[in-house]
């Protein structure tokens, strides 16, 4: 083996090693660039879910605030309901006290008649 084929076989290898490291360089710049852009849209997506919680939390106050639960509902419905039956109740004994005022007048009263 002579210099000169010595000399093509190392050009040859660092030719090889050379075209290698820059097509690693490549890669690795696009593998960069990728952890970037996603790096930059995780925050946004974080950013994004950060604000729903807030908008979420911000409802649930409100719902608390305006809304009336299902068992205070049906509290306040009972108590409601009972009210009314004392109104119902007191309006039929008031019919009855009536109805019996005016049977009282409606009778003719009686004379007795000698003969």
């Amino acid at each position: 083996m002579t210099a000169e084929d010595i000399m093509k076989i190392v050009v040859f290898f660092i030719t090889v090693s050379g075209a290698g490291w820059a097509i690693w360089w490549k890669i690795d710049a696009k593998v960069e660039k990728v952890k970037t852009e996603t790096a930059e849209e995780i925050e946004a997506q974080r950013q994004a879910t950060q604000e729903l919680r807030d908008d979420l939390a911000a409802h649930k106050l409100h719902t608390a605030e305006k809304y009336v639960a299902k068992d205070s509902l049906k509290e306040t419905t009972e108590q409601i309901m009972g009210a009314i039956s004392g109104v119902k109740t007191a309006i039929d004994n008031m019919t009855l006290r009536v109805d019996r005022v005016v049977e009282n007048q409606s009778k003719p009263a009686r004379t007795s008649r000698a003969n």
